[in-house]
């Protein structure tokens, strides 16, 4: 797939090989994203998850967005049993997507795991996530400069 972009043909957003780098770039800026909002506000995590918890609807409309977003990750990646980041995008889709289902299918013993995970000081976690996330920056824009 080619696209043009001022006069110029542009080989950069849409070839296979470059599929994975831009997942990983885009799970890169939520995940810092995520963490800063956790930093800025804290006790986010805990509101968010204690709201769904308590609504029907937020925990199918949550079940069927992450369903829909893994399912998605997971078919649209190119599986390439030779790169590493290809592989972890591909089981990361297929844990996305389990995790939607979980919800689905046993929102309420799923979240009250979430909700112990959340329901302390999320400060480290907050931190983690912004680490994991400049890390998942990094291998995306690496990935979309070599491809």
């Amino acid at each position: 797939m080619r696209f043009w972009h001022g006069g110029k043909r542009s080989q950069t957003l849409g070839n296979t090989g470059n599929i994975t780098g831009w997942i990983t770039l885009f799970i890169g800026l939520y995940a810092v994203a995520a963490g800063t909002g956790e930093f800025r506000r804290p006790g986010f995590w805990a509101k968010m998850v204690q709201e769904i918890r308590e609504s029907s609807a937020l925990q199918f409309l949550t079940a069927m967005v992450t369903l829909a977003l893994g399912a998605t990750i997971y078919l649209v990646n190119p599986w390439n049993p030779a790169d590493l980041l290809s592989i972890l995008i591909t089981v990361l889709g297929g844990w996305i997507f389990l995790e939607g289902a979980l919800i689905l299918a046993f929102g309420d013993w799923f979240l009250k795991f979430a909700s112990r995970l959340t329901g302390g000081s999320n400060r480290i976690l907050a931190g983690f996530s912004i680490v994991v996330g400049c890390g998942a920056i990094f291998a995306g824009l690496v990935r979309l400069q070599v491809s």
